[in-house]
């Protein structure tokens, strides 16, 4: 691995930096049952809402994120921070952080971590805009946050999002 491919930041310049070419983005909304997932085009236009994953034992979850990162041709990752309201961090923070770190040696990708307060909210009213029914929403829910976690991520990686 070399050293740009297991860096984790939560700066964005530094992470475009490791991504000259561009190339597909995987996100992923991080939670305790599951992990929502998300990808992006190459050129870091759209986020589309991917499946989600049962979230398991980090092999597991390796498994079945390495499957996705091989057959989208992912180039980096952006990984959902759940920061407090405030910007500090708690401990579900600070568990995104290790899992960023393992992840980010288990892929030998670079992670983003990006800020994701409102993004379940910003998701649920999307998903209501759209009358999806309850249970839809709650099966789609994590997939719809990591597309709006990574739509944030990509705006600013491409220069919009300032």
């Amino acid at each position: 691995m070399d050293e740009s491919t297991g860096i984790v930041t939560d700066n964005a310049l530094t992470y475009g930096d490791t991504l000259p070419e561009g190339g597909a983005l995987l996100a992923l909304d991080l939670g305790t049952k599951t992990i929502g997932v998300a990808t992006c085009d190459a050129g870091w236009r759209y986020a589309t809402a991917g499946k989600t994953v049962p979230r398991s034992k980090f092999t597991k979850d390796i498994s079945a994120l390495r499957a996705i990162v091989d057959e989208r041709s992912i180039k980096g990752v952006v990984l959902g921070l759940p920061r407090n309201m405030d910007g500090s961090e708690g401990p579900r923070a600070q568990a995104s952080r290790a899992y960023a770190k393992n992840l980010a040696k288990a892929l030998s990708l670079p992670v983003l971590l990006w800020d994701e307060r409102w993004s379940t909210s910003s998701a649920e009213a999307a998903m209501l805009g759209q009358d999806m029914s309850r249970a839809k929403r709650a099966e789609k829910i994590d997939s719809h946050a990591a597309a709006i976690i990574l739509q944030g991520a990509i705006d600013t990686l491409a220069g919009g999002g300032f």
